[in-house]
């Protein structure tokens, strides 16, 4: 089981990387911080300093069509801050 699911990678997930060294990512639900830490490292050979977590709720979409309203929901995922060592980044963009 895979405890790191994929980079977060929006521009607010890229600026927190460049000022404050912090990136994100979308985590197995039942994975705590230990176990993130120790995924983040090994992956990426870097030093962790602190992870925060945190369960985004999912959100309601309804879009109207020709057969009528049609709702739905995005699916809860379990995401993590890690915060490296000062002067350690991880470039997500070099297996491009």
């Amino acid at each position: 089981m895979a405890i790191i699911i994929k980079p977060i990678v929006t521009e607010k997930m890229t600026a927190l990387g460049e000022k404050l060294n912090r990136y994100g990512f979308q985590v197995e639900r039942t994975a705590n911080k230990v176990e993130i830490k120790k995924a983040v490292e090994e992956m990426y050979n870097v030093t962790v300093v602190a992870v925060n977590t945190a369960v985004v709720a999912p959100k309601v979409k309804t879009r109207y069509t020709k057969s009528g309203l049609q709702v739905g929901k995005t699916n809860a995922y379990k995401k993590a801050v890690v915060t490296l060592k000062e002067g350690e980044t991880i470039d997500f963009y070099s297996n491009i």
